[in-house]
Order: structure tokens, then sequence, then C-alpha cells
């Protein structure tokens, strides 16, 4: 029995040893036409070239591809460790669509994956995309935001969302290729190159070597509208924009991290329309505030390349208004502040950055360069702070970030209702977990806060108000309101009240390096403690693997239908536009 036993093991063993190598696209890969890729195989050993074996459908693969790879002796990984032999070959297009089977063998080595190569419809069926993200967007945001935004009676809502007109429906899957879990690198860029990536990993597959900037490249949907057409592109985020979401529109980088590259990326791509924060990473390394390393300064360099500057409110409404055709807004040297803070509590860095504009300024005055452009255009806009306000359990600022993320889709509705060749898209990169269970009523009897959370019956109807009409509440602190829960997070307290000091800051560290409630909120009246069911090394909540919903109306939104991967949503963008078909002279 025990010979069998180790018979088995060494079987086990050898199997899973002949199935290390890797091939990237990896399995299962869509393709579009004509998109350039690299075309990367990882040995496990060190294995001789004329011992390697690469067939593409049964015909050997220098006649399919019809290019030389470059092949690497040893790859070495951290310390210059060997990590086995490998084949690589950059930029390689593929004409025809079809089913696509790689074989690859060297030595006891075999992998085998397909590939499905797709065109897309010769002719554009819309003028337009809108592309609109709500980072971190879940259904409780949205159910909270249509409550605290247009109120509720007699639990029937008095009013929609413009999120709620969009005409079609569809789910969207967001694990990524290594993890079920996922982050915003991931998700975006399967949204922009049609390819599923690693956590953190943008425009790329990652591969094992430690250089974040030499993983196999797939192209991304900017790349393909610069290679395809003449249609303009511009990118929209109060987040640093070479954060996640912004940077994987044009990026290519196993590190999300690499913010000082990825604004080399947006120079190299050049978006008509760039608004956002992140201006530190613009600034070379002796201009204070910089985050960058090297004296490059791209501020100049953009400016060359005949970009307009705008740096607040006032400079994006002059910039807006003047006929550069290419508008560079960076209002923060950082990420913007949330919604709540910049309109109305004035807290955060709102001090420091008095004049910032929101989400539906930077979106009007994208729209309005953007459509000069008779070929079109695509515009990608992003609500960072839901997602960078759900992160530290804030709920309400991550709420009214969701009605300004509305607002906006309203402006992209004004604008689509006056250009119907526009595809409006609707969704989020990841979800949270977060639920609304009920109310808090002040007004309760007794002084523990939890005594005061009602649910079922006890729950009624929040007390929020607009008198003044402009969609988000009079007051946040109302005397009974919406009750979010997150169902993970560090060890921190529950206070049931809104932050209106600034945003929340659930957790610090303390002298282990480990996160720990944050004491300051211990004394609010009615505090609770709970008890984190995350690793001590987080300081906030997570992402959740939930779904995601994405909505669209507009020509090309039939595409979106029933469950879908992040992936699949390329494919119909692509098709939309037909960026299977070459559309320039």
């Amino acid at each position: 029995m025990r010979n069998l036993f180790a018979t088995l093991i060494a079987t086990t063993f050898l199997a899973g040893a002949a199935q290390a190598t890797t091939i990237y696209p990896l399995d299962r890969a869509t393709v579009l036409t004509g998109s350039p890729f690299d075309f990367k195989v990882e040995f496990n050993s060190v294995v001789k070239p004329e011992d390697v074996k690469v067939t593409v459908n049964g015909e050997d693969y220098k006649a399919v591809f019809g290019s030389e790879p470059e092949f690497v002796a040893e790859e070495k990984g951290k310390e210059d460790k060997v990590l086995g032999s490998a084949l690589v070959l950059r930029g390689l297009t593929i004409a025809n669509a079809g089913a696509y089977k790689i074989e690859v063998s060297a030595g006891s080595e075999t992998k085998s994956v397909t590939w499905d190569v797709y065109g897309t419809s010769e002719t554009p069926k819309a003028k337009n995309i809108i592309f609109l993200i709500g980072d971190g967007l879940s259904v409780a945001h949205r159910t909270a935001a249509r409550i605290m935004s247009k109120g509720m009676t007699e639990g029937k809502a008095n009013g929609r969302l413009n999120m709620d007109e969009m005409d079609r429906m569809a789910f969207v899957g967001t694990s990524a290729t290594d993890a079920v879990a996922t982050d915003s690198a991931n998700t975006m860029s399967a949204y922009m190159t049609g390819h599923k990536t690693a956590v953190n990993a943008l425009g790329v597959y990652a591969d094992r070597t430690p250089d974040s900037l030499d993983d196999p490249k797939v192209e991304t949907f900017a790349e393909a509208l610069r290679r395809q057409t003449k249609k303009s592109i511009g990118i929209v985020s109060p987040a640093e924009v070479e954060d996640a979401t912004p940077a994987a529109v044009v990026s290519h980088t196993r590190k999300r991290g690499d913010k000082a590259e990825i604004v080399g990326m947006l120079l190299d791509v050049k978006p008509d329309v760039l608004l956002g924060g992140g201006s530190a990473y613009f600034l070379g390394k002796d201009t204070p505030g910089s985050k960058r390393k090297d004296d490059k300064d791209y501020i100049k360099l953009f400016q060359d390349a005949g970009y307009t500057l705008a740096t607040d409110k006032a400079e994006l409404e002059k910039a807006a208004g003047t006929n550069t055709g290419k508008i560079l807004g960076l209002f923060h040297t950082g990420n913007m502040d949330s919604t709540l803070d910049r309109e109305f509590l004035k807290k955060g860095t709102v001090e420091k950055f008095p004049n910032q504009p929101g989400l539906v300024d930077m979106t009007k005055a994208a729209l309005g360069e953007l459509s000069k452009n008779p070929e079109g255009f695509f515009l990608m806009v992003e609500a960072a702070n839901i997602d960078k306000m759900s992160h530290p359990l804030d709920w309400d600022r991550a709420v009214v970030d969701t009605i300004e993320f509305d607002q906006a889709i309203g402006v992209a509705r004004e604008f689509a209702a006056k250009n119907p060749d526009t595809l409006i898209v609707v969704t989020g990169d990841h979800t949270h977990g977060v639920s609304i269970i009920g109310t808090v009523d002040d007004e309760k009897e007794g002084t523990e806060m939890r005594e005061k959370v009602g649910t079922y019956a006890s729950a009624g109807f929040p007390n929020y108000t607009d008198e003044n009409g402009d969609g988000y509440p009079d007051k946040i602190d109302v005397t009974r309101r919406l009750f979010l829960s997150a169902n993970n997070g560090p060890d921190h307290y529950e206070t049931f009240r809104p932050k209106l000091d600034g945003p929340f800051v659930p957790a610090v560290q303390n002298e282990k390096k480990e996160y720990i409630a944050n004491e300051a909120y211990k004394d609010v009246p009615g505090a609770v403690f709970v008890q984190g069911n995350i690793p001590k090394e987080g300081d906030s909540g997570v992402h959740a693997v939930d779904d995601i919903v994405l909505q669209s109306t507009g020509p090309g939104s039939e595409g979106f239908k029933g469950y879908m991967e992040q992936s699949d949503v390329y494919r119909v963008l692509a098709d939309t536009f037909a960026l299977g078909v070459k559309q320039t002279q």
C-alpha cells in the first residue's frame, strides 16, 4: 500500500510538471482580428530551442504567425534565479477570424490553449461611445442614492435615477485570472482590452518575470482607436489620472503602482481630453509636491503637444471655450475630494484645493470638446470616489458620490438625446460588501445607538429632503437615515452617524504594524466596537466578488445581455465602432 501511495504521488507530480508550461494569451482568450498582442511561452525548465515545437491548428506557428520569435534560454527571476526558458513574439496580429488551437511541447512539457479570434461589423453602429464607470458601484449604492436623492413614499420611489432609465441590462463577472476576488486594474483592463488579467495588472498578461513593464502586452481600446479610426478620446476621473481605472484606457504594466511610467503612456496615446487629479506624477522631481524620481516635466511635454492646461474649475471653463482641441486638466496633486467634502462640508483637502471641478463639470467640458470631432469620440468617465469612500466604510460619502455619478449620467443622456448615434454604457468595475438593512432613528428612546437601528417594520422610511431641488439631500445627518452596513472590514467603531468632520478612518496601525480600531471614534456617544473579519494587515473594507450590473442604451446596446465576462464587454464596444475594419486613409 505504501509503495502504491508513493507511486501515485510521483505520477501526480510528473503529470503536474508536464503541464507547467504557460502560454500567453491564456486559454479561452478572445482576440480582435488585426489587434496586436504579445505571444509568450514560459517553460518550467531550461530547454533547447531545437526541442521546442509550437503548432497553430496543426501547422508550424512560424508559418501561421509569419514572424520569428525571440528564444530566451534562461529567463531570470529575483536574485537571478533561473525560472526556465521562454519564447517571445511581440506585436503579433491575426487577420482571420476563427478558432485557433496552439499546442506547445519541449521534452516532457506540453501545453495547449484555444483562442477565439473574432471580427466586427463592417460599419460602425454608433458614432460616439460614453462609457461611465462607477468604481465599486454596488446595488446598495444605487438604492441608497435613489432614496437619498428622490425620496420614497409608501414603499415606492418618488423618482428615478438616470441610470434607472437605460434600455438594456447585463450581469458582469469580475474575477481575475489569478483570483476570484479582483481590483479595479484587472476589471477595467478587461473592459479596455478584451483580455482578463491578474490583480493589479493593466493591458498585459502577468508573467513570471520581476520586471513590471516587460509582460506580454495586449492592445488597449484607445490604441485600437488610434490605429483604426480618427475618433477623439477622453478620460475623466476625480482620481489620479494614473490610477487603475483611467490608466487602463491606455496602459501596459504588471503593477498599477507604476504611476510615473503611466504618465508617459498617457502622453504616448495622447487622449484629447484628460481630466482629473494626480499632478504630482507630472512634475519633475525638483518641483515641490512631485512624486517622480526623474526631472521630466510632463506638464510641459503635454503643453508642447498642443494641450491647454487647466488647474481649477475656472481654468477648465476657460479651456473648454478655446479651440485647441486638447485639454489637460489636473486639479489635485493626488485624488480629488469627494462630492460631500468638495461641495457641502468643505472638509478633506478642499482648503488646499478650493476650486476643484466636479464630475458633472468635467463631463460637460469633455463632451463639449470631444463632440467637435466629426468622426466621433470615446469618452470614459469614472466616479472614483464611490470606491475610495467605500473602502473606509464611509457610506454617506460613497452614496453622495453615487448621486453625482448619476448626474453625470444625466449629462450623457442629454447629449445622446441630441446625438442619437451615441452608445451609453453605465456599469461598475467591481462591487463592495455593503447592504442597506434599515434605518437609524435618533428619536428612538435610549442612549445605545444600536437600539436605534430599525429593521423590518420598525425601519419606517428615512426623512431626507431636497428642498432646493439640486438632487442631493439637504442634510445627510437627518434624524432618521439609511443604515448601510459592511459584511467585511478591519476592527473599527461603528458610530451609526455620518462623519461630518472629514472622511472616516476606521483603523490605524499599532506598534506591531497591525491595524486596530481607531480610538478617535471610541467616545462618540453610542459607538459600538466591531471586530474585523479580514487579516490585520488590512486597514479598510475590501471588494466583493458579486457580479456587477451593466446598463446601456443607444446603438450597439443590444450586445449587452445575460451574463458576461468583463472581456466580453470589450467585444461589444469594438463591434459598435467596427474596430476590425480600418476607417482611416
